[in-house]
């Protein structure tokens, strides 16, 4: 199989034969499920499900998330072709990924929402897989993480963001994208000592304990220095990693809600998230893609590549042999 089977491969999230292995079909045409994976419900012998949370009403600003897992779904027909550069393992061959497609929810019925959300998580970590979901804005990570944490306990996290996301809010009522993690800290989902956040350049006046590692403390000690800094937080255990797209500067992914400018450059989170193979991650997301504010589609595709980046973390322990 190779690029000539473009010519006979088309809508391989529908006619694809099994859930490993690369897609050929022409990159601007055919039904675009993530990396050409199937869309399917089953989850048999799934090791991780993609799914998309099309939810933007927990906004501080510009709205626009709910278009995000389209976008990046449809950016990363780019990328099925190859083993991802740089990773010396092939996790498109190597486990059994489905798109599980959206999650399905009233959006005039918001209260509802968090528990619908976590339910949809619940239901496929049952299944024995994991999920790199597709946003939607930041507040999705809250009812997921509380997901998780009914399976693995508090977790640690590593949280890449410009917004500690941290403000005080007691409230569980309230759906805030700018709170999500003080409520996973305050309800016991997450474990501060072994939590951590990157590329922060916003004032928080409280961390929790949670530990920090701003943008300029990467563009001036390194993105080596960085990645030490996260692995000897987090350990060996149980680890979620979020990655909100405006961790990334504006330059280099201005389609998002509240950018914020000095932030890291793409190559930057590309080599973080590459350093990070062999921690525990047990399931991951990134959050934060606007597609109306980037007529380029610039930062869809860097979307695409950190979720791509996020399977290959959490396919790296668990690779043959």
């Amino acid at each position: 199989m190779g690029l000539e089977d473009a010519k006979s491969e088309v809508d391989t999230a529908f006619t694809r034969k099994g859930n490993r292995g690369y897609a050929f079909e022409n990159a601007f045409g055919g039904t675009t499920s993530f990396l050409r994976r199937s869309y399917s419900k089953d989850l048999a012998g799934v090791d991780l499900a993609i799914t998309g949370v099309p939810f933007d009403q927990a906004v501080t600003h510009r709205p626009g998330t709910r278009f995000g897992p389209r976008a990046i779904r449809e950016a990363s027909a780019l990328q099925p072709y190859d083993p991802p550069y740089g990773w010396p393992f092939d996790p498109l061959e190597e486990m059994s990924i489905v798109d599980y497609g959206d999650l399905a929810f009233d959006y005039a019925k918001v209260a509802d929402f968090p528990d619908a959300l976590t339910a949809h998580i619940r239901t496929i970590l049952a299944a024995g897989a994991g999920t790199v979901t597709l946003g939607g804005d930041h507040y999705i990570t809250y009812p997921i993480l509380r997901a998780y944490a009914e399976k693995f306990g508090p977790l640690g996290v590593i949280h890449f963001d410009a917004h500690s996301d941290l403000w005080p809010d007691d409230d569980l009522t309230r759906i805030d994208h700018g709170t999500m993690l003080y409520k996973a800290v305050k309800t016991g989902l997450l474990d501060p000592a072994r939590s951590v956040q990157i590329g922060i350049r916003t004032t928080t006046e409280d961390y929790l304990g949670v530990h920090v590692i701003d943008a300029r403390e990467v563009h001036e000690k390194g993105t080596a220095a960085a990645v030490a800094k996260a692995r000897a937080i987090v350990g060996d255990q149980p680890t979620y990693v979020t990655f909100d797209i405006d961790a990334l500067d504006p330059a280099f992914a201005p389609g998002t809600g509240t950018p914020v400018w000095g932030g890291l450059a793409s190559w930057q989170a590309a080599a973080m998230l590459r350093d990070l193979a062999g921690i525990n991650m047990v399931g991951g997301d990134v959050v934060e893609v606007s597609p109306p504010y980037d007529t380029t589609g610039a930062t869809a595709i860097a979307g695409a590549h950190v979720a791509y980046e996020l399977i290959c973390l959490y396919g790296w322990t668990r690779r043959k042999g």
